[in-house]
């Protein structure tokens, strides 16, 4: 039996602010129980909701030396659909109403986290084989490992994976300051470790002493190897490129399932989507005052609003692209001026844009079983999820090539009837534009081409089952059988 901690900042059902989150709650459960026991260590936050704290177990607690005073650490203990989850429990540093909050603050609280992690596991008495690391907030395992906790038989064989779900967020300050809170000597501070433009920089540390790096689809583990994906680490990524593989997300397909969800108003599968699709598109035309009509090619956007999530180049086209043919439905919430822009937009052309600046689960699933198409034209995309779940309800997904985007939906080519989506490669709004046009066409002209699109994208497999076989075999290349 080998042995799998993942060591993340959060996870799902406890806690939730993104898709790491996702990977760190759902990709666990879809490993081979009879050769892997894979567990899950996060904080344990005062913001998980009650109902989930007030069911943890009591493990065990002790006291740590940290920044020159003796801390506790409590260990809690929750087993969620076979999994079992440990919690660091420390109220001083994971009391706040969010996870993340002061960035100054979450250098010191994710330090603590670092060394408390590795430090919990003799007293829990589970020793992996493998420690997974998930982004900065846990950049350190893998240096203390190489470090500190290098002596004793315990953690001697340890071996360390960072997987870096977006590139952008690396932990950085001052090198004193990282010092500090690290707790590592000077010897760690130079530019091939933990140093970075004269700062210190704690995602990078992991990158440098991990055993193996991954990141969360094939494209972005290329991108990162080039300045303008690099976020200036694109020079370590090709020193590492050896160690690195990109392996896709998946999505919980039971939670994300159209003939079983509970969310929308008609279920359907591959087979009858053909007739009941479209009684989603009624409902959710009727919920949002848009008017009610099957033909309508509808398009949904379902996003953080950010300049990452390339919506400076629907800003650029808006005017264009809410032709009477169309209707355009956004859900999310993100920077000031593209939720003003989707609000000024929804008041200019009622009866064909709803912008929806907030965000919810429910209205969420409405959107991938009641739209026609749905839209992602980001500047970068180290992976993506919404993608996954358009193509799981058949929604045709129309994307840049980027990323998770290009691995996950295949270009749709007339000529030879393949493609789950439609995809533009540049950055560039009239690109953007002429494909979600030439999407439309397709929708209004050759209906029964659009329809064998969505029969592809039903079909395409992207659950975790895939990704897990992947990682399944890094850990067996790691661990050396």
């Amino acid at each position: 039996m080998k042995n799998i901690l993942f060591v993340a900042s959060e996870a799902v059902p406890f806690i939730k602010t993104g898709g790491l989150a996702d990977v760190a709650g759902s990709l666990p459960k879809c490993f081979d129980k009879q050769y892997f026991d894979v567990r899950v260590m996060i904080p344990k936050y005062l913001c998980i909701s009650e109902k989930w704290r007030n069911e943890m177990t009591y493990v065990n607690h002790f006291y740590m030396d940290y920044l020159g005073q003796s801390r506790y650490v409590g260990i809690m203990q929750y087993v969620y659909d076979g999994i079992t989850f440990y919690f660091i429990d420390n109220e001083a540093y994971f009391n706040g109403a969010k996870p993340y909050g002061d960035w100054y603050y979450d250098l010191e609280k994710f330090s603590f986290f670092c060394n408390a992690a590795l430090s919990a596991l003799p007293v829990i008495g589970f020793k992996p084989d493998v420690v997974h690391c998930h982004d900065w907030q846990t950049g350190l395992i893998p240096v203390y490992l190489k470090d500190r906790f290098r002596g004793g038989e315990f953690f001697s064989n340890m071996k360390s994976v960072m997987t870096i779900h977006n590139l952008k967020f690396q932990g950085v300050w001052d090198v004193k300051t990282i010092q500090r809170f690290s707790m590592l000597p000077d010897y760690y501070f130079t530019p091939d470790k933990l140093e970075a433009y004269k700062d210190g920089n704690m995602l990078k540390g992991g990158i440098v002493f991990a055993d193996a790096v991954t990141t969360v689809s094939q494209t972005y583990a290329e991108e990162i190897k080039m300045p303008f994906y690099g976020e200036g680490l694109d020079g370590l990524m090709r020193a590492r490129t050896n160690s690195l593989r990109g392996i896709v997300n998946g999505i919980d397909y039971n939670e994300f399932n159209p003939a079983t969800d509970t969310m929308i108003a008609q279920t359907y599968d591959a087979r009858t989507f053909r007739k009941e699709k479209v009684k989603n598109k009624r409902a959710l035309q009727e919920q949002l005052g848009l008017p009610v009509d099957d033909k309508k090619f509808m398009v949904g956007i379902v996003s953080r609003l950010t300049d990452q999530k390339g919506l400076d180049l629907i800003q650029a086209v808006m005017d264009e692209l809410c032709t009477d043919d169309i209707q355009l439905v956004v859900l999310g919430t993100g920077d000031e001026q593209y939720e003003n822009m989707f609000r000024h937009y929804d008041w200019k052309y009622h009866d064909r844009v709803s912008a929806q600046i907030y965000y919810s689960n429910e209205l969420s699933h409405k959107i991938y079983a009641g739209c026609d198409a749905f839209l992602m034209p980001s500047l970068f995309e180290p992976c993506g999820l919404s993608q996954l779940m358009a193509l799981r309800y058949g929604t045709v997904p129309i994307v840049r090539e980027t990323g998770g985007l290009k691995d996950t939906v295949e270009p749709y080519n007339e000529y030879e009837g393949k493609g789950t989506g439609f995809s533009f490669a540049n950055y560039n709004a009239h690109e953007m534009l002429d494909t979600i046009n030439y999407a439309k066409y397709i929708y209004y002209n050759k209906k029964r081409e659009w329809n064998k699109i969505i029969d592809r994208a039903m079909a395409a497999d992207f659950s975790w089952n895939t990704s897990a076989k992947k990682y399944q075999e890094l850990y067996d290349w790691l661990i050396g059988y």
